[in-house]
């Protein structure tokens, strides 16, 4: 990673302003879910090391509609992330303008504030240049630490990053660390496990890594549209229709790196209490029934192709893993893949559903990294630049 990171600079009596990802789930003014608030303690606790004359932090919460709305503050925040950093956290009630700069401004050396809502501004999201440089006028170094927000090009994630000094933070660092060495120059034999819905979303993915990966393996959904590309039937399996012909390219230029599943489980319904049986995918699913779940004999498949993998990356579920009958082919991937990292593999898991199923498996901190960033990892494993990556201070 070519990119400065709060390593290469000097932050002593500096106004510090940090891009964090605290778009977390709150229910009646509770956090209920404090991880990517725990995430960006390494890099906070790291900054205040530095004995920096402030640290203000912005990050956006919800799709707020018509600017300030009470249901989308962040100030739930504030009272989680001061246990956990164990000083003082003030809050301020906006993120640019006089408010915020009073607040920053009246902080004591080494404070920490909390910034409002980013997204209460409308045009924040448009990359409005006039709020970048209001929010620039809080620091005099601009960290970002928020991957999870780095493919979108906003004011508080691409635009501030054109008016100060612009570094990452460490959780930024590991992100980019672990997806961009496994596709910039990963160890092989390189396996990549894809799954999920749809082809369309990872169809750049896919193209991507073919170049890159020695096999890559296809598993969900999305998997439904291959097999009606090759004239199966699928019955009332979910297929992307204007998808085939795509599917039908991929699969010739693929070859035999591409890895479908040979049987499924399917059901009668789209329920946890359907009817369920296995069948081979060359058999053709029945009118009405939908695949599911990949079934035993495409566990086994992939658990052979994985068998001597040094790098994996793996994004998507296998099935509808949140059913109990359909989570069993996830599960089985999981613990293929926490099985290399116990022989000394680097395992990535790509960000939105393959992290609950990993936690869902109970295997969380037996793979390598688990990344903050569904959009942004899958962008990155398709090889697109991220405006708030690019945007930083090369070394």
């Amino acid at each position: 990673m070519n990119k400065k990171t709060i390593r290469d600079v000097d932050l002593k009596d500096k106004r510090v302003l940090v891009r964090v990802d605290f778009n977390v789930p709150v229910e009646d003014g509770k956090v209920t879910d404090d991880t990517r608030i725990t995430a960006a303690v390494p890099t906070l606790k790291a900054i205040l090391d530095q004995k920096p004359r402030s640290v203000a932090l912005m990050s956006h919460f919800g799709r707020p509609k018509e600017g300030p709305d009470p249901k989308y503050s962040l100030k739930p925040v504030a009272s989680v992330l001061q246990e956990k950093l164990g000083v003082p956290v003030a809050f301020a009630d906006d993120c640019i303008g006089e408010v915020a700069e009073k607040a920053v401004a009246a902080l004591p050396d080494g404070g920490v504030i909390l910034l409002e809502n980013t997204r209460f501004h409308a045009t924040e999201t448009k990359n409005d240049l006039d709020i970048a440089e209001k929010m620039s006028k809080l620091g005099d170094v601009y960290v970002n630490d928020a991957f999870g927000s780095a493919h979108r090009a906003h004011s508080s994630t691409e635009g501030v990053a054109r008016y100060l000094p612009a570094v990452a933070g460490l959780l930024m660092e590991k992100e980019l660390e672990f997806l961009g060495t496994a596709l910039e120059n990963p160890k092989h034999p390189f396996v990549a496990i894809l799954g999920g819905a749809k082809i369309s979303d990872k169809i750049g993915v896919i193209e991507n890594l073919l170049a890159k990966a020695d096999k890559i393996l296809v598993g969900g959904g999305m998997a439904n549209t291959f097999f009606k590309a090759q004239g199966l039937a699928v019955g009332d399996s979910l297929v992307e229709e204007e998808a085939l012909e795509t599917a039908r390219e991929t699969l010739k230029k693929a070859g035999n790196k591409l890895v479908l599943p040979v049987d499924g489980v399917i059901a009668d319904a789209f329920e946890a209490t359907a009817n369920a049986k296995t069948i081979k995918v060359a058999d053709g699913t029945p009118d009405f029934w939908r695949i599911l779940d990949i079934g035993p004999e495409t566990v086994s498949l992939f658990e052979k192709e994985l068998a001597d993998a040094v790098t994996v990356v793996w994004n998507g579920p296998m099935g509808v893993f949140e059913m109990e009958p359909f989570a069993k082919g996830t599960f089985a991937v999981a613990r293929a893949v926490a099985g290399r990292t116990g022989q000394g593999a680097v395992t990535i898991i790509g960000g939105g559903d393959s992290v609950a199923a990993i936690q869902g498996a109970g295997l969380a901190d037996k793979v390598t990294h688990i990344s903050t960033g569904g959009g942004a990892s899958l962008e990155m494993l398709e090889g697109k630049v991220l405006p708030g990556l690019a945007a930083l201070n090369d070394k």
